[in-house]
């Protein structure tokens, strides 16, 4: 027997050996261990992180499916959109009256819709990429409407994708003013619009200095930060984003468009596009001669490649949905996540609110106190809303004021730069810590009181017990509580279980047992309104984990 068939006898010995386990052992590799079980605390902290307000209904879905199937499932449901809703109206006497509209349909998808985490992803996106009706996009709400279901649309998508349909987007182009933003003429003294170029690099993707993988600050030599960008990397984007206007348009620039216009990607109108050359980001350069469609795939790619975004996205994400204050740690293996979902793949959004969600600081086995987040007001209203099925006689939600009585609505920021920076720190022990609470920017001593003014009124006259509510008056239903509400223990046990999780304090429950002590146990429904709106306007309701 030569020596190359006796390694073959040999291997083909060794590989039946282990074919068979080894002589009779099993060497079945065992399948993985369950996901642990989900208490209804935790079932609440995931849904008040991904959704627009835990519901008992929703928490008992999360404990059964624990937590990774159940993000998994709601990243397979379709968006729930505003813009075929707003196609279905009558036209108004103007145009801008449709906003109520549009908040309207804001309401009923956050609500109600099924594709929960994605509207909430949405609602945080719109938080960083900001449009707003305040403003030149008073008289377009379809141009505002489609802007969120691009958003809703883009979730769980790759950025890449998503900052390519936010430049071409009329509503940003109006917004930021690179709708029929044109080619230098020295002769006519027009030199391209600088706005969008600026904000798309300073609020949408990179900041203001560079930033290492977890967020922290890039120093040089001299201990100081290293600015991203100057103001040649801004005057050459704002080349790039010269010839593009409204779909359709019968002039370059004109808002005299048909309806459909507000709502289509703008179109280039190459004779308005500067083809010189243009300085980007790292110091590449595009060089001349390009067509407008070419500089800005060139341009966008550069930003989307460029460092920082991972960590920026990782951040500006985990604020809205998570914690205001994440480690190191935490942004980096998000970030990680960003620029590699694991296949390869950089920019994977799902991806990247996923490792957000599941990340062992997102849900911390111990409190501490930089964990969390304060909770914006409109997701404190929504919340409530859900918890107690708000509806109203005609089925519409037109608070289209929200902004004004909570310092807040849907897609009616004051400004590109949000309600609140995220890098707003309050006078005090947070800032002396060098914490942040960006949500604490709008919490005004006018806001504060305007808010708690519109619990007291929710609870106590927009209630089902009301006979005198007009068609479109958002009401609560909290029957179930005006059946146990002469058993004081048992009616606070209700409300904490609808909205806190069943986790309320011996603090709060002792005021509000004190306050019940007060008020006949026949008289259930001023019991149940005082304890709904004793919850509603506590730190705990208000405190997100």
């Amino acid at each position: 027997m030569n020596a190359n068939r006796t390694v073959s006898l040999l291997l083909s010995v060794l590989v039946g050996v282990a074919g068979c386990g080894g002589g009779g052992g099993d060497t079945t590799v065992p399948p993985p261990p369950p996901p642990p079980p989900v208490t209804k605390v935790e079932a609440f902290q995931l849904l008040n992180q991904a959704t627009f307000g835990a519901t008992e209904a929703e928490a008992e879905t999360v404990i059964a499916m624990r937590r990774e199937a159940w993000i998994d499932d709601q990243m397979m449901k379709p968006a729930s959109l505003q813009l075929p809703h707003m196609l279905t109206l009558p036209p108004p006497q103007f145009m801008g009256q449709l906003h109520t509209d549009r908040v309207d349909i804001w309401f009923r998808n956050a609500l109600w819709g099924e594709d929960q985490l994605r509207q909430r992803v949405a609602f945080a996106l719109s938080e960083i990429m900001v449009v707003s009706q305040l403003g030149a996009l008073q008289s377009r709400p379809f141009a505002v409407a489609d802007y969120y279901d691009t958003l809703a649309e883009h979730a769980f998508g790759n950025y890449r994708d998503l900052i390519e349909e936010v430049t071409l987007h009329p509503a940003m182009g109006v917004y930021l003013s690179m709708l029929g933003n044109r080619a230098p003429d020295p002769a006519l003294n027009i030199r391209p619009d600088e706005n969008y170029a600026r904000e798309l690099m300073q609020l949408f993707s990179i900041g203001l200095v560079e930033l290492n993988l977890d967020g922290t600050v890039r120093l040089d030599s001299s201990n100081q930060p290293i600015p991203t960008y100057d103001q040649a990397t801004i005057e050459g984007f704002a080349h790039v984003f010269t010839g593009w206007t409204w779909q359709g348009s019968p002039s370059f620039g004109s808002g005299r468009v048909p309806v459909t216009s507000q709502y289509a990607p703008m179109e280039l109108w190459p004779g308005f596009h500067d083809t010189g050359q243009k300085l980007l980001l790292g110091g590449a350069v595009l060089p001349a001669g390009q067509s407008g469609e070419q500089d800005l795939a060139a341009a966008l790619d550069n930003i989307f490649n460029h460092p920082n975004v991972g960590p920026f996205m990782a951040i500006r994400l985990i604020q809205r949905l998570t914690t205001s204050n994440p480690s190191p740690g935490y942004v980096r293996r998000v970030a990680q996540v960003f620029n590699d979902n694991g296949s390869g793949v950089r920019g994977d959004l799902g991806a990247v609110v996923k490792a957000i969600l599941l990340d062992p600081e997102a849900s911390p086995a111990m409190a501490m106190e930089i964990d969390g987040k304060l909770k914006e007001p409109l997701l404190r209203l929504t919340q409530l809303f859900k918890a107690y099925d708000a509806t109203s006689e005609s089925g519409r939600y037109p608070l289209v004021a929200s902004y004004i009585l909570f310092g807040q609505g849907p897609l009616q920021s004051p400004s590109v730069f949000n309600f609140f920076s995220p890098f707003y720190a309050p006078p005090g022990e947070i800032r002396d810590s060098s914490l942040v609470a960006p949500e604490l920017e709008i919490a005004t001593e006018y806001l504060n009181t305007q808010y708690t003014n519109y619990m007291f009124f929710q609870a106590f006259g927009l209630n089902h017990t009301n006979q005198d509510l007009a068609e479109d008056d958002i009401y609560i239903d909290f029957q179930e509580e005006m059946d146990v509400a002469a058993d004081s223990d048992a009616l606070i046990d209700m409300v904490a279980g609808k909205l806190l999780g069943g986790e309320i304090s011996d603090t709060l429950r002792t005021e509000i047992a004190g306050m019940l002590a007060r008020v006949p146990e026949t008289d259930t429904a001023i019991r149940a309104a005082e304890t709904i709106y004793f919850v509603t306007t506590s730190p705990e309701y208000v405190y997100q984990r």
